[in-house]
């Protein structure tokens, strides 16, 4: 019964990675006076939201998307969404101490806080994270208009700053600053980029201006001889449409119109708060990218949670031609060409990070399976008060890492931090295999105090869905990543711990 219980969790509830609901509010029907104190209770009384939505969509292919296989540059894309502005006051829930730990890593992380070289202030807005997706439309409103009389806060980017967006205003470059961009500057400029000097560099955020050709040359993309990269630039560019022409028409047939349509189901939920990917143009960019990655890796195709990993490089490859609030950005106005290019590099990147996890996605997931394993084994050992209150309440790993493996907390995260969370990932050797697993341990930790407070199973599960970290900035993404390091450096080689 209770294995049976635990199978049919993952189809009652309605935060399944790419799952969301019609109405934005969590739902429980016919819930009883008295707390859900276990996993059975909680999943009795919750509410299938496996398939809500999806039978609006099951006509669609009677109306197949245009047959054009390239960008509609011609298209106008705008949408009318209004963008969510920051809510007023600071985070309540900081880390409140750093770590020390050895290796180059320890000065990068020192300058976490000090380094702001990534862009200048622009009119940005916050992204929204999976913690406030819960908002409705009308209490959306009452907060923006309670935040006009408010005092005015910085403006968040999409593409943070390298320090803390909280900060009153956006101060200048400061000598630091402009050295250590100075430093990627020489190193992409080197006729052979020392690719190991880079990462040392990287580790600790990238400035903004060279983050595009940066992830590039990290990622596997591009050579490290200066002289080949707008060769092999070119030529990966054309292949990729090369498989545009060759396998997109395709999506209809009986053997992938699953496929596609599960992928044309999912993509207008990734990032549902942010207007730039409602857009037409970047929805059917996306569908591209995903349907042909799928076809290319028949071992896994297409799992939901994949597209997710497709936004940091798009708003990354972006940004390179953005000076403006990128969020807000109309992509029909780039130039075709540009579009392309985008469109292409965003393919070729995420494919090289899903190279290093492709077991997550594979038949039954093992990879993660793994991972969620590892994690317990690992939270058990650096701190057994949390993992003894999880045994206590019935709380399983799975039901809340499982999400955060699959998507590499880009769930619980704003896009802003992600970007940043992955500078520091792709600078990491097994940065998203390996090193992931360390910083999903300091994340629990960091909510240690909120955990141990909660003393029923329902409110346990709801804070791990639904962490607060819509104000986290690069302050807090780099004590997490210090954290991370601590844990990587004290227990990767311990006896009978994971190893990938």
């Amino acid at each position: 019964m209770a294995t049976e219980n635990r199978i049919n969790f993952w189809r009652r509830n309605a935060k399944v990675p790419g799952r969301y609901p019609k109405d934005t509010k969590l739902k429980f029907n016919n819930l009883k006076s008295k707390k859900a104190s276990s996993f059975h209770e909680f999943a009795r009384s919750t509410n299938d939201a496996w398939d809500i939505d999806d039978e609006e969509d099951e006509d669609f292919l009677g109306t197949p998307a245009p047959a054009s296989t390239l960008p509609s540059g011609l298209h106008s894309t705008s949408t009318q969404n209004q963008p969510l502005q920051n809510q007023a006051g600071d985070t309540e829930n900081r880390m409140s101490h750093k770590l020390a730990f050895p290796s180059s890593e320890a000065q990068n992380l020192q300058d976490v806080q000090e380094d702001d070289a990534d862009c200048e202030h622009v009119n940005g807005k916050v992204v929204k994270s999976n913690s406030e997706a819960h908002l409705n439309s009308s209490s959306v409103h009452s907060t923006l208009q309670k935040q006009q009389s408010l005092p005015v806060r910085p403006i968040i980017p999409l593409v943070a700053r390298i320090s803390d967006q909280n900060a009153s205003g956006a101060p200048p470059m400061t000598v630091r600053e402009k050295s250590r961009l100075d430093k990627f500057k020489h190193l992409l400029a080197s006729p052979n980029t020392d690719l190991e000097e880079l990462r040392k560099h990287s580790w600790s955020g990238i400035p903004r201006e060279v983050r595009p050709i940066t992830w590039r040359l990290l990622s596997g993309y591009l050579p490290a001889n200066k002289e080949r990269r707008e060769l092999v630039l070119k030529r990966k560019r054309e292949e990729y449409f090369g498989f545009i022409e060759q396998y997109y028409h395709s999506r209809t047939d009986e053997h992938y119109k699953d496929t596609y349509r599960q992928i044309h189901i999912d993509i207008p939920r990734t990032n549902p708060l942010i207007p730039l990917f409602q857009q037409p143009v970047v929805q059917e960019v996306f569908e591209r990218i995903l349907f042909i990655w799928a076809i290319r890796h028949p071992a896994s195709g297409y799992v939901q949670g994949i597209n997710d990993l497709v936004t940091p490089f798009f708003v990354v490859f972006l940004s390179e031609f953005v000076t403006e609030d990128v969020e807000n950005f109309d992509v029909a106005a780039l130039p075709l060409d540009t579009q392309r290019n985008i469109e292409a590099d965003s393919f070729w990147c995420m494919s090289k990070l899903l190279d290093g996890i492709q077991d997550n996605y594979t038949f039954a997931q093992p990879g993660i399976q793994n991972k969620v394993k590892a994690l317990e084994e690992l939270v058990s050992r650096i701190d057994e008060d949390i993992h003894n209150h999880f045994k206590k309440y019935e709380v399983e790993y799975l039901q809340f890492a499982f999400r955060w493996m699959n998507n590499l907390l880009m769930r619980e995260l704003p896009l802003r931090c992600t970007i940043r969370l992955w500078d520091t990932y792709q600078a990491e050797a097994e940065g998203f295999s390996h090193f992931h697993l360390y910083v999903c341990a300091a994340f629990l930790i960091e909510w240690r105090k909120e955990i141990l407070s909660m003393v029923d199973f329902q409110g346990l599960l709801m804070l791990l869905q639904n962490v607060p970290t819509i104000h986290w900035g690069n302050e807090e993404v780099g004590l997490l990543l210090a954290e991370a390091y601590r844990l990587k450096y004290m227990f990767a080689d311990a006896p009978s711990h994971y190893r990938r």
